[in-house]
C-alpha cells in the first residue's frame, strides 16, 4: 500500500475520481475468487463451489470495462444536462450520490459498518480531506467539459499516473527506476509543449491530475480500514451540507434548471447519484477479481473515450502543437507501462522461484 510508484504509477492509480473510492482490501486480492466475490482463493485449482480462474478473469475485464466505458462516456452526460451550470450539476450529483448510497446501505444492512467508520477519527479524517479533494476535481473536470475543455479533461487523467509517481518521489521519497524517472522527464517536457500550445498553463488537465493524485494518495492510507460504498457515503456526507446550500442558493436566485426545464431534465439530473455509484461498483466487482496490472492497463480505456468523444461529438479542436503535446504524453505513459509489465514479471518470476525454493526445502 505504502509504494504508490512501485508499478510505474500505472497499475495503482485510475484514471477517474471514483476509481480510488473503490480501493478496498479485496482491490489486491487474487484473480481466483470463491462465489460470491469473497476473495477467499488463492490460486491454484478452484475448490468446489468456486468460479474457474478464467471465467472470474473474463468477468472482471467486463466489469473493468463496463466501468471505465462509464467513466469514459460521461462527458456525454453532462453535454445533455446543459444549460445546467458545473456548479448545479456537481451539487446535484453529492445529493443524489448520498441519497442512493443511503438506499444501497439499508440493502446491504451496512450501516453498523457507516457508523463505526464515522466515529473513527482515523478514518472520518482523511475521508473528509479526500471529499475536499474529490468535490474540486469533480467541479474542474465538469466545469471543463461544459465550457469546451473535454479534451484538457481527458489530458488530466492522462498525465495522472504521472503525477502518482511524482507523489511517490515528493511525499513518500521514494527512489524511481529509471524509465519511470525517463516517463517523469518526458511529462514535463508534454506539459511545457502544451502550455506553448494553448499559450498557458493547461491547468484544467493539472488541476485535475494533482487533485486525484492527491485523493488517490489520501484513499490508499485508509483504504484497508474501509470498503467502497462506505467511503463514498462518507465523502458525500461530508459534502452533501455545502450542496444542498448550493441548490437551495441557485432555486433561490432564479438559476438553477432542476425544475425549470422539464421532467425529462430532472429525472436526468435525479440520475446522477445512480450514474455516479453503478460505475464504482462495477470498477470493485472488477478489481476483486483482476490483478493491479490489468486494473492499469485498463484505466486509459477511460480518458481515450473521453479524447474521442471531445474531437467526435464535441468538435473540439486540435492544433499540430497540441497533438505533439499529446503524442509526448502517450509516450511517456508507454515508458510506464514497460516498466510495470517488466517489474510484474520480474517479481512473479521472483516469487515462482521462492515458492519453488520453499517446497524444496
Amino acid at each position: 500500500m505504502r509504494n504508490i510508484a512501485r508499478a510505474g504509477g500505472v497499475g495503482d492509480n485510475v484514471s477517474t475520481p471514483e476509481q480510488i473510492a473503490a480501493n478496498s482490501p479485496s482491490s489486491n486480492q487474487p484473480t481466483t475468487t470463491t462465489v460470491g466475490g469473497g476473495g477467499g482463493g488463492t490460486g491454484g485449482s478452484p475448490k468446489t463451489g468456486s468460479k474457474p480462474v478464467r471465467s472470474e478473469s473474463t468477468a472482471g475485464i467486463l466489469f473493468g470495462i463496463g466501468a471505465y466505458g462509464l467513466w469514459g462516456l460521461l462527458p456525454l452526460y453532462f453535454f445533455v444536462l446543459m444549460p445546467a451550470s458545473a456548479i448545479e450539476i456537481v451539487a446535484n450529483r453529492i445529493v443524489w450520490s448520498l441519497l442512493f448510497c443511503a438506499l444501497l446501505i439499508t440493502i446491504t444492512r451496512a450501516w453498523k459498518t457507516f457508523w463505526a467508520a464515522v466515529k473513527d477519527s482515523s478514518v472520518f479524517g482523511p475521508l473528509a480531506l479526500a471529499a475536499v479533494l474529490i468535490a474540486i476535481n469533480w467541479l474542474t473536470y465538469t466545469f471543463g467539459v461544459t465550457t469546451g475543455h473535454a479534451v484538457e479533461t481527458s489530458l488530466g487523467y492522462f498525465i495522472n499516473p504521472l503525477v502518482s509517481v511524482l507523489l511517490g518521489v515528493l511525499v513518500l521519497k521514494e527512489k524511481l527506476r529509471p524509465l519511470q524517472w525517463a516517463a517523469v522527464g518526458i511529462g514535463f517536457v508534454a506539459v511545457g509543449v502544451l502550455t506553448f500550445s494553448y499559450g498557458q498553463l493547461p491547468w484544467i488537465a493539472l488541476i485535475l491530475a494533482f487533485s486525484f493524485g492527491l485523493y488517490g494518495f489520501v484513499k490508499k492510507r485508509v483504504g484497508p480500514k474501509v470498503d467502497a460504498l462506505t467511503s463514498l457515503s462518507v465523502e458525500t456526507v461530508v459534502l452533501a451540507p455545502f450542496a444542498a446550500i448550493t441548490m437551495v442558493v441557485l432555486a433561490v436566485t432564479g438559476v438553477e434548471t432542476l425544475t425549470t426545464l422539464g421532467a425529462g431534465h430532472f429525472w436526468l439530473l435525479v440520475a446522477s447519484g445512480v450514474i455516479t455509484a453503478v460505475p464504482l461498483l462495477f470498477f470493485g466487482a472488477s478489481a476483486r477479481r483482476l490483478p493491479m496490472t490489468t486494473i492499469g492497463l485498463l484505466q486509459y480505456f477511460a480518458p481515450v473515450l473521453q479524447f474521442v468523444v471531445a474531437l467526435t461529438v464535441f468538435n473540439e479542436t486540435m492544433t499540430t502543437a497540441r497533438w505533439i503535446g499529446f503524442c509526448v504524453v502517450w509516450l511517456a505513459l508507454v515508458l510506464l507501462t514497460i516498466d510495470m509489465l517488466r517489474t510484474t514479471r520480474k517479481n512473479s518470476v521472483l516469487k515462482k522461484r521462492a515458492r519453488l525454493a520453499a517446497a524444496g526445502s
